[in-house]
């Protein structure tokens, strides 16, 4: 669920955000506009992938390499020892790892075998509403606000799922991605509550080697390797998984981490409800996604939750 999310951003917590009211620079924008398309774009890709791929055994390639990539960077720019943590760190950063890759993303990706991936993008954008509900079950008041997003959310939610109850799609690829969407909002509420590495670049390869393991364990399991004809997989597959992990799991995280320390934090929040916009006219152009009406609808009533429960939690 790029990483991604968020490919595994999502999962560190942001430092304090810059000041709201200072000229934007260039850099800013083009980074959040890698945010905005690449992370849009991901769910186009995997659908692409999972045409000849095999779900889970694709996304643990993909992110165990992108982890591997990624601590080879860190390793070279920062030295070896901006690696290290302590196992405390480790094993928090490995279940949060399983919790957004192999829970999260891995099912989205098995749901995008049945379902269209604009739906699945509108499906998860529903997250932020999950995340406030969980504050809420730890103690933490929501504002008046966040539980009218939080309804929005879910009442979208209630729509979009429409068209798998009408048979128009498969209703166990819709109920596989809000599953995806419940552990992945866990992970990344656990997150902020558990011995996190400080580095969220060295955070995001832990979490990206261990949900990959977990992701190509699954898929053995699974049964995925057999029949598996590498010379049957399509070139436009290898092409898709490779924007995945250079695109996907590499440059827009980089990205997302650095508009974390450069950019207002309400600024670098409104990916949550551009992405899913990208997603639906990305699918529609290139793969003639159909648009129905409940699509059209309940992906426009989940966009407005969010959008409320974004700004609300911007100002609180």
């Amino acid at each position: 669920m790029t990483t991604p999310a968020v490919d595994s951003a999502s999962a560190v917590q942001p430092p304090a955000p810059a000041s709201e009211n200072r000229r934007i620079p260039v850099a800013v924008w083009a980074a959040l506009a890698i945010v905005y398309v690449v992370w849009g774009s991901t769910y186009l890709g995997i659908r692409i992938v999972v045409e000849t791929l095999p779900p889970f055994l694709s996304a643990g390639v993909r992110f165990v390499t992108a982890g591997l990539a990624l601590a080879a960077l860190i390793a070279w720019r920062q030295g070896p020892s901006a690696l290290k943590v302590s196992g405390k760190q480790l094993a928090s950063a490995a279940v949060v790892g399983l919790m957004l890759l192999l829970g999260g993303n891995g099912l989205v990706v098995l749901a995008e075998t049945s379902i269209p991936s604009g739906l699945a993008a509108l499906l998860i954008a529903v997250v932020p509403a999950w995340v406030v509900i969980l504050k809420a079950a730890f103690g933490e008041r929501p504002s008046l606000g966040g539980v009218l997003g939080v309804l929005l959310g879910l009442g979208g939610l209630a729509v979009l799922t429409l068209p798998g109850f009408s048979g128009d799609v498969a209703v166990g690829g819709v109920v596989l991605v809000v599953v995806g969407t419940l552990l992945w909002s866990a992970g990344s509420f656990s997150s902020s509550r558990i011995p996190m590495p400080a580095n969220p670049f060295t955070a995001s390869v832990y979490e990206m080697l261990a949900g990959g393991v977990g992701c190509l364990g699954l898929g053995l399991v699974r049964g995925e390797q057999h029949g598996l004809d590498l010379a049957a997989v399509s070139g436009r597959s290898w092409a898709a998984l490779a924007y995945l992990i250079v695109f996907g799991s590499l440059l827009a995280f980089t990205a997302y981490a650095w508009l974390l320390q450069s950019a207002p934090i309400s600024l670098v929040a409104t990916y949550a409800y551009v992405n899913p916009v990208i997603a639906v006219g990305l699918g529609a152009l290139i793969l003639n996604e159909a648009l129905s009406w409940p699509i059209v609808l309940g992906g426009a009533i989940v966009v407005a939750g969010v959008c409320l429960i974004v700004s609300t939690e911007r100002r609180g």
